[in-house]
């Protein structure tokens, strides 16, 4: 059965996201298990406090579910925190839900497109698990990507750029801007559009291929497409915006409208795009019931240990080594990557 998937934005840890986090986990029956990918602010030295503040703030919110909180460190390619590691990855195996958030899009789109993280998030997602995108991470998962750094930051001319396309497998043409509202310029700056304004929003729009459809996120509020009702209901403080022909439709929250509206919905088979080698692993992947929880401050060491050997601080690195042998856990380093093995 396929997972929801819902659309953030901006504000994964206000009250309107921790709503919706909400939502997407009531009816589980057992503890959630939640992936948080630090890919989309891989770039940034701090992307790993950012992803744990989200998870600080998930365990708070959602301690009447006692949720079971992942931090995925696939951070760049050809590196020991890649995309392709199938080690950091093995919490999406078993994922109730997987969230991306702020960042780079156009980063997160080079360092996703065509790995083993992207192939395991859509087929996870086509055996329920549910997902959840907020600000940049929008913009990267949909059919084109807004470079908003180059644009709006570096002053590059309006373009528009190939994104992780998760909606061609359902064959519906959608892209995604968050940020939709934003004042933050005030009178004298139009910061709408995720910052680059209306002007310059017409102009990317422009570049777009024909019959593509368009969906605005105000701040503070999300989109969950749900498949089983094949509805898409709006959630937060304000509104979603939804782009055809130029002809818009705005939608206020607390009203929902069919995913026709989207197109015609193409529903693909479990297997159908994915790579071998995600598939592999996911039917190679132990009985989520005997899995051993690995404590976070043994994950924490061997991420340092992994950084202190890319920096080539050996004595760090066997210093690291022997704090985690004393909390009971060997690190094997192997050609793919690392694992943890209780002793």
């Amino acid at each position: 059965m396929l997972g929801k998937i819902a659309f953030l934005g901006s504000g994964e840890t206000s009250l309107a996201g921790g709503r919706i986090f909400e939502k997407l986990v009531k009816d589980l029956n057992h503890a959630p298990k939640i992936a948080i990918l630090e890919t989309t602010a891989g770039f940034e030295l701090n992307s790993a406090i950012v992803a744990q503040k989200v998870g600080e703030y998930l365990k708070t919110r959602l301690q009447n579910h006692n949720p079971k909180i992942h931090i995925i460190p696939a951070r760049k390619l050809g590196t020991e925190f890649s995309p392709n590691n199938a080690k950091i990855l093995s919490p999406l195996l078993s994922a109730d839900l997987i969230f991306m958030g702020p960042g780079s899009p156009t980063y997160a789109v080079r360092q996703l497109q065509n790995s083993l993280a992207w192939d395991l998030i859509r087929t996870r997602h086509r055996r329920d698990a549910a997902l959840i995108f907020s600000s940049a991470a929008t913009i990267a998962v949909g059919a084109h990507a807004l470079p908003v750094y180059e644009i709006f930051k570096v002053g590059e001319d309006v373009h528009t750029k190939p994104a992780l396309n998760l909606f061609t497998d359902f064959h519906l043409p959608l892209s995604f801007i968050p940020h939709w509202n934003n004042a933050e310029g005030g009178a004298d700056l139009d910061t709408s559009r995720c910052f680059i304004g209306r002007e310059r929003f017409t102009r990317w729009q422009a570049q777009l291929p024909p019959n593509q459809t368009i969906i605005g996120l105000d701040e503070h509020t999300g989109l969950i497409f749900d498949f089983e009702s094949r509805k898409c209901r709006v959630s937060g403080v304000s509104s979603v915006t939804l782009i055809q022909d130029n002809h818009s439709e705005i939608y206020p929250a607390g009203e929902e409208f069919e995913m026709d509206e989207l197109g015609a919905l193409h529903l693909p088979d479990l297997d159908e795009g994915i790579s071998k080698s995600a598939l592999d692993l996911l039917r190679n992947a132990p009985d989520p019931k005997l899995d051993i929880v690995i404590p976070a401050e043994v994950r924490q060491l061997t991420e340092s240990r992994q950084q202190a050997r890319a920096d080539k601080d050996w004595a760090k690195s066997d210093h690291l080594r022997d704090e985690i042998i004393k909390l009971g856990w060997e690190v094997r380093d192997g050609a793919e990557g690392w694992e943890l093995v209780k002793i």
